[in-house]
Parts: structure tokens; C-alpha cells; sequence
């Protein structure tokens, strides 16, 4: 089985702009988190602190989902380094475990968008029963 140099660099576009979403959910959450935090201050509301906790949740979630993002771009750029000093087995193997760090990476981000969507889930029930009365 041989590999070229050029496929490890296939993943450098799709990983490129995996980790720009991953940023832009990351900065999108902290600011939430840091309004919610303020109005906690002030009302000390229980449900403002479950949310919180929620939100701290899926921060952790895209920390790891970065790390393993950077992990597979870092393999990804190793095996190319390995490939071009004439090294196929372990260049293959480098690369394997750069895919393996970009699915658990997407694995990640799944359970952080279905973390979110049970939570709009929740808000939504609140605003249908409140409807209903």
C-alpha cells in the first residue's frame, strides 16, 4: 500500500475551516455565558445557573472537539514530513491516526450540537406550555 504525500494535505482545507466553526461556536458561547453570568449577579435565578452549567458543558465539549481538530492537522502535517523522507509504513500509519483524531473530533461536535439542540428543546417547551395557559 503506498500513500501519497498529497492526500494527507486533503485535510487541511476541510480541517482548516472545521476549527474556524469550532472558534466561532467557542467565542459565541463564552459571550452568552458572560450575559447570563451578569444576570445571575444580579437575580440569582436558579434555571439562569442550570443553563450556565449546560453551557459550561458544551465550552469543555469544544475545547476537546479543538484539540482533536489540531491533533488531526498536526498528525496530518507529520505524516506528510514522514511521506517525504521516504517513510510509507509509518507515513500510513501517521495518517490513520490524523483520521481517527478528525472523527472523534466530528464525534464530539455531534454530542455538543445535540447538547444544544435538547436545551432549545427546553426553551421552546417552556414557551409552548406558557402558550397553553
Amino acid at each position: 500500500m503506498t500513500l501519497n504525500i498529497e492526500t494527507p494535505a486533503l485535510l487541511f482545507s476541510a480541517t482548516s475551516l472545521i476549527l474556524l466553526a469550532y472558534t466561532n461556536r467557542f467565542l459565541t458561547i463564552a459571550q452568552i455565558v458572560r450575559g447570563l453570568k451578569k444576570t445571575y449577579d444580579e437575580k440569582e435565578n436558579k434555571s439562569i445557573l442550570l443553563e450556565i452549567k449546560n453551557l459550561n458543558l458544551r465550552l469543555t465539549l469544544i475545547r476537546y472537539m479543538q484539540l482533536f481538530g489540531v491533533l488531526s492537522l498536526f498528525l496530518s502535517v507529520f505524516a506528510m514530513l514522514v511521506l517525504f523522507i521516504d517513510m510509507q509504513i509509518i507515513g500510513i500509519y501517521f495518517f490513520g491516526a490524523s483520521l481517527l483524531c478528525l472523527l472523534i473530533s466530528l464525534g464530539i461536535s455531534f454530542w455538543e450540537i445535540s447538547i444544544s439542540v435538547t436545551a432549545l428543546r427546553v426553551h421552546l417547551s417552556d414557551l409552548l406550555d406558557s402558550k397553553k395557559e
